[in-house]
């Protein structure tokens, strides 16, 4: 039987075709074929922006209740079918069954969320200065917004960009990332299934070249972005020659500082979920371990022998806990940074070699790497694998300054029983996010997401932080 997907483009409501030169391999047997797809362009995208700004008077006008129950019944369906969603998610993307049917209920329940923040869009009534002069305030829709989504979370991203997007009233043309065409299809359907009106919601696949027309079209209000660094400078450049609107999310080198006085067990478990699980392709993964004296050995010794026992293989088969990563080029850089680490004296811990499986595949070992330097490239660049360096530092003072020491600043976190070094390590951590004996990468989509430094610009994702891009206020006066 031949599983095989046949992706075309969603415009204005209609699956549109085209040329499918692309297609999408299974990262965990790569013999597989998981879909074909087309390879859209300026043509396709003009399409889309210009059935999104037909769509947007009605829907943004439209009852509120309309758009919840819309984005209700979207994240129930997609909620119904975690199970399908999730297995399509890691044939496609690498990751573990598990992780991406908990993925999938993830998108489900932001899609909810935002069918109760389509009713809250809420303003204020204020005293004038001047008597008899009454001020109001309103939140109102923007206008189009252009979605440009990455593959690391391949539902759940396109999902907390989309549903605040709709549920202020917007429409949206969506780029989903190049590897992850399929998922994001899926979600596309299930919006339409769910009752979104034609133009409503469009997604053009393809290349970078897709992205640079969303970004470069002049009817498009406002920019979301998930990505690198070095194309989000590209994106903020072209939103800002259109006075566009632009929120850029672009990637971490996390820190995670772990004290003489923490309790070993725990660090040891927070570091191995925040730095490998979903092989460490996750903006948020702890990627930099910094480890006071007292406990560094005893540390490093522990960690290891948790990761050397990592079980990798097919992400569908349950005994999986690492999956491959998601693409070729993404298993050659990852190999490439424990060659660079190596090279500039670190020490490999575990891992660091190639993974025998079943089926041919873009397997990396996770790699533990002690013995570096704050200064090395392994503790200032993303690698975005399950590759986590060491850092021996003397005390919490040094250990600060160590996390604080890079251009990032998304997520950190501190393993401590100490209350006052918690506390201080919250208020002084040069990031958007802080954990206190958690992982770094575990957040939770009620709440704002973003990061400081060159990880994030713009306004918050998220929770009760999204409704500042996705709308803007206008301030109303009037002579009673």
């Amino acid at each position: 039987m031949d599983d095989t997907l046949h992706l075309d483009h969603l415009i204005d409501g209609r699956r549109v075709g085209g040329d499918r030169p692309g297609e999408i391999r299974n990262p965990s047997d790569t013999h597989e074929v998981v879909a074909r797809t087309p390879d859209g362009g300026a043509a396709e995208v003009d399409m889309a922006v210009a059935a999104a700004k037909t769509a947007f008077p009605a829907w943004s006008e439209a009852s509120p209740e309309v758009r919840s129950d819309v984005l209700d019944r979207a994240g129930t369906l997609v909620m119904e079918r975690r199970e399908s969603l999730g297995r399509l998610l890691s044939r496609e993307e690498g990751k573990t069954l598990a992780e991406g049917i908990g993925e999938t209920v993830r998108a489900g329940r932001i899609l909810k969320y935002f069918a109760g923040e389509a009713l809250r869009r809420h303003g204020q009534n204020l005293d004038s200065v001047r008597p008899g002069v009454e001020v109001r305030t309103r939140r109102e829709a923007v206008g189009v917004f252009g979605l440009i989504t990455p593959w690391n979370f391949p539902i759940a991203i396109p999902a907390w960009k989309a549903a605040p997007a709709l549920a202020f009233g917007n429409t949206v043309v969506m780029k989903p990332a190049g590897p992850t065409p399929a998922t994001a299809s899926a979600l596309a359907d299930i919006l339409m299934e769910a009752g979104l009106p034609a133009g409503a919601f469009n997604l053009v696949i393809g290349r970078g070249g897709v992205g640079q027309a969303i970004v470069d079209h002049p009817d498009v209000d406002g920019l979301s972005f998930t990505g690198s660094q070095s194309v989000g400078a590209g994106v903020a450049l072209g939103a800002a020659k259109r006075q566009a609107r632009v929120q850029l999310e672009m990637g971490g080198k996390n820190p995670l500082v772990i004290l003489d006085d923490a309790d070993l067990e725990r660090a040891v478990m927070v570091a191995l979920d925040g730095s490998f699980f979903s092989t460490g392709q996750r903006c948020t993964a702890s990627s930099r371990l910094i480890v006071t004296d007292g406990i560094h050995d005893r540390f490093v010794a522990a960690l290891a022998e948790r990761v050397a026992a990592l079980r990798v293989g097919h992400a569908l088969s349950p005994d999986t806990q690492i999956g491959p990563a998601v693409s070729q080029g993404q298993q050659d850089n990852d190999y490439s940074y424990i060659d660079i680490a190596r090279d500039g004296g670190g020490r490999i811990v575990t891992g660091g070699g190639q993974v025998q499986s079943d089926t041919p595949g873009w397997y990396v070992q996770p790699t533990l790497i002690a013995d570096t330097d704050p200064t090395m490239r392994i503790n200032a660049e993303e690698v975005f694998g399950p590759v986590a360096s060491t850092i021996r530092v003397k005390d919490y003072e040094e250990a600060l300054a160590v996390a604080n020491g890079t251009e990032f600043g998304l997520s950190s976190g501190i393993v401590t029983t100490s209350l006052k070094h918690a506390q201080d390590f919250q208020r002084r951590v040069r990031a958007g996010m802080v954990m206190v004996n958690l992982p770094t990468a575990g957040v939770d989509y009620h709440v704002p997401f973003g990061g400081s430094k060159k990880s994030s610009f713009g306004p918050r994702e998220q929770g009760f932080g999204a409704i500042d891009f996705y709308t803007q206020t206008k301030t109303a006066y009037s002579w009673a």
